[in-house]
């Protein structure tokens, strides 16, 4: 049973920042490309961030500059680290493994004064 457990998500001021940590359990974690994704009301859901098993990373342009994405193998763990937040930032932000195999529950990012 692959389970993908988020936290660190919540309320920020434009201009702040966050760090995202999605927990892997039950895989071989070091085997599987992982990403971020995030989905605005309205809107269609987005790849932000994506790692591969060889730590190649990719992102999109929007938040390119701003974000990073990282993994730790030992813990099991998928990290995106959001600096200069913006409004256009606001979303529920999604780990996934594999490319869409597993995912996280979601959790809310607000960027809000």
């Amino acid at each position: 049973q692959v389970q993908l457990v988020e936290s660190g998500g919540g309320l920020v001021q434009p201009g702040g920042s966050l760090k995202l940590s999605c927990v892997a359990s039950g895989s071989i974690f070091s085997l599987y490309a992982m990403g971020w994704y995030r989905q605005a009301p309205g809107k269609q859901r987005e790849l932000v961030a994506s790692i591969t098993r060889g730590y190649s990373t990719n992102y999109a342009d929007s938040v390119k500059g701003r974000f990073t994405i990282s993994r730790d193998n030992a813990k099991k763990t998928v990290y995106l680290q959001m600096n200069s937040l913006k409004t256009e930032d606001t979303a529920v932000y999604y780990c996934s493994q594999g490319s869409g195999l597993y995912w996280g529950q979601g959790m809310q990012v607000t960027v809000s004064a």
